[in-house]
């Protein structure tokens, strides 16, 4: 069955932001394509177009906290988006997540209640995995 209102997901199922951001999605009534980004990788083609889409720098959606960022130099605001877009491709990981694109828009869902501007129908009620309750 397609739906009437196409959802992706890049999705990382290790982190509690991108779980809480799917589990939204779904308590909505939605079935959305959900994409393992850091096992399905990225072409440069689908980074362009997803940042055309938001707006973005390849900066902005550049993820630092346990990834080989630093490592790999770069932090150091000089160094060209070009080469972090290489090195998006190359370490998956390095892309924030969890990026979600609907037919209102594509964004970094962070933090995961930021998903509810892209969707059409909202959950009657959602509840984090920490026990927080979004203000719906």
């Amino acid at each position: 069955m397609t739906d009437a209102f196409p959802i992706t997901i890049y999705h990382n199922p290790d982190c509690a932001t991108s779980r809480n951001t799917l589990a939204m999605i779904e308590a909505a009534g939605y079935a959305p394509l959900i994409v393992e980004y850091r096992n399905a990788g990225w072409t440069r083609p689908l980074l362009e177009n997803l940042l055309g889409a938001m707006g973005a720098k390849p900066r902005d959606i550049m993820r630092d906290k346990g990834t080989p960022a630093a490592e790999l130099g770069l932090l150091d605001s000089q160094v060209p988006d070009e080469a972090i877009i290489a090195a998006m491709i190359e370490h998956p990981a390095l892309v924030n997540r969890p990026i979600v694109v609907t037919p209102k828009g594509t964004k970094l869902c962070r933090p995961s209640e930021s998903v509810l501007e892209l969707l059409d129908r909202k959950p009657a009620a959602f509840t984090k995995e920490d026990g927080n309750i979004v203000q719906l």
